[in-house]
């Protein structure tokens, strides 16, 4: 788990603090400083032939060259955008985002009452849009009260990578090129006060932005069908950027169909919010796979988790999942209470310290059900550790959970680990796995073995909506029934014959 940093606010007054619930509804209103009309300018005066760059840019966009053998044109985002800006699909272009790029502007922590001065941006991506950066200081940021529309298609998703990619230069273990994307909301968090006078000291982990507020239901856009590939960057020792950092995000947005491929730290990273996630794949993380902090209390379904293959030197977890700051006493802290549903984690890596599958510590609340923990033969490490007393007692929650795996439990943690996994019902500690690849895996090298076989099909499903109104109702465990359930394939890289990254 990654750490993060808090700045003091000074304390607001409670009368400029009631705040109203502004449910999942969209902002109607751009705010100021449009940047052209309806798609961010023109689309082009002619369409180049192929593999020939487009001769300009839209609207709101700096020309900054050419790119790929001088086969496209190189759009610059600007580095802050406030009112709306679209990201047109052309042909023969390619956006980049330079430095710190800001959506909007930090609006306080109330959508009643923004703060006095700032400035709300609404940025939307078109299905099929490529966008790179060329560093670890480049990044995506949206800030408390503005929204990113970020949708692609199943056949056409955006692709956020980075200039090495776009080069033809990257390879199966490049990761750590380029910033990543920031969502910040107004959700409640671990860190926040959420009683009269509501205070938010929580500061984005590898960035200076705030996030936290009291609207469980904040909506920070809709980010679907997107790939997010060889992000994350360690700006200081504890202190990165991943490849999507939900911070404080609320329940009205929607993020699925995302994958994060290759971050150098974790694929995603959840730091409080209520924000639900659907479909989801993160490949070849360095860190964790997903790593919850400060009082998520949102629920995610369908999941793929790989980490990273033997030979690495990474010690990811599929699931890293924690609470809040362990100096605070448990009894008062903001707990986390992640719910997950229909994962399938696969560990990779016997030949170093590898860490578990799935890590849980500083008294995280989790409830974990129709899912498979599995790793490479060998692996010593365990499929699954309760990591201290906090997270013992707060009681973690497993149900039709079916784990193969050489060690089922961390060595060191044995004895809290199996109490809480022999509590559920359901569960199978020592199973044999029957996983298999897609036809034609891509990665022919790795281990990607993930689609259900008939040991984890036997499984007894729990009512995943009767636990968490979220999730929809399954005959089985696991994040892929069968040969015939393809919900990951055309919009991700890496898993099926074809789709490299």
């Amino acid at each position: 788990m990654t750490g993060f940093r808090l700045t003091t606010l000074l304390a607001l007054s409670a009368s400029a603090l009631a705040l109203a619930a502004c449910g999942s509804s969209e902002v109607a209103s751009p705010g100021e400083g449009d940047f052209g009309g309806g798609g961010g300018g023109g689309g082009g005066p002619v369409t180049p032939p192929p593999g020939t760059p487009a001769a300009d840019c839209p609207t709101g966009f700096a020309n900054v060259g050419l790119i790929a053998n001088n086969t496209l044109r190189v759009c610059q985002l600007p580095q802050q955008i406030n009112g709306a800006l679209t990201v047109p699909l052309r042909a023969g272009t390619i956006y980049s985002i330079s430095g710190r790029t800001s959506v909007g502007t930090d609006r306080g922590i109330d959508p009643a009452a923004p703060t006095a001065g700032s400035e709300q941006g609404i940025l939307t991506i078109e299905a099929g849009v490529r966008l790179f950066a060329s560093g670890g200081s480049d990044y995506l940021l949206v800030n408390r009260g503005s929204q990113l529309f970020a949708e692609g298609t199943a056949t056409s998703p955006i692709i956020f990578t980075s200039r090495q990619n776009i080069e033809g230069t990257t390879t199966e273990s490049s990761q750590g090129q380029w910033g990543g994307i920031v969502l910040a909301g107004r959700a409640p968090q671990a860190n926040c006060q959420l009683t009269a006078p509501v205070t938010c000291t929580g500061t984005v982990e590898g960035t200076s932005a705030f996030y936290g507020g009291n609207t469980a239901a904040d909506n920070s856009g809709r980010v679907r069908y997107v790939q997010i590939k060889f992000s994350g960057f360690e700006i200081s020792a504890g202190n990165e950027l991943q490849g999507l950092t939900l911070a404080g995000v609320g329940s009205g947005t929607t993020v699925e169909f995302v994958q994060v491929h290759n971050s150098s730290d974790d694929g995603i990273e959840i730091f409080g919010g209520n924000v639900n996630l659907r479909r989801i794949v993160i490949t070849g993380a360095d860190d964790d796979g997903m790593d919850t902090d400060t009082g998520w209390r949102g629920g995610a379904q369908f999941g793929i988790v790989t980490q990273r293959p033997a030979g690495t030197t990474s010690r990811s977890a599929g699931f890293e999942f924690s609470a809040a700051p362990a100096s605070t006493p448990l009894a008062t802290r903001y707990v986390s209470q992640p719910k997950m549903a229909n994962w399938t984690l696969v560990g990779r890596n016997a030949t170093i310290d590898a860490h578990t599958v799935a890590h849980f510590d500083t008294g995280t609340d989790a409830t974990i059900i129709n899912s498979v923990f599995t790793s490479v033969a060998g692996s010593v490490a365990g499929c699954m550790a309760i990591n201290d007393a906090d997270t013992g007692t707060s009681g973690v929650t497993f149900n039709s959970i079916f784990m193969s795996c050489t060690v089922p439990y961390r060595p060191a943690n044995t004895a809290l680990s199996t109490a809480a996994f022999t509590a559920g019902t359901n569960n199978t500690a020592n199973g044999t796995s029957t996983l298999t690849a897609p036809s034609g895996t891509s990665l022919a090298n790795q281990t990607l073995t993930f689609i259900n076989g008939a040991n984890e099909n036997a499984v007894p499903v729990t009512n995943a909506p009767a636990v968490y109104p979220f999730f929809t109702a399954t005959t089985y465990i696991g994040a892929v029934q069968n040969a015939a359930d393809t919900w990951y394939t055309g919009w991700t890289c890496g898993l099926t014959s074809g789709a490299t990254c």
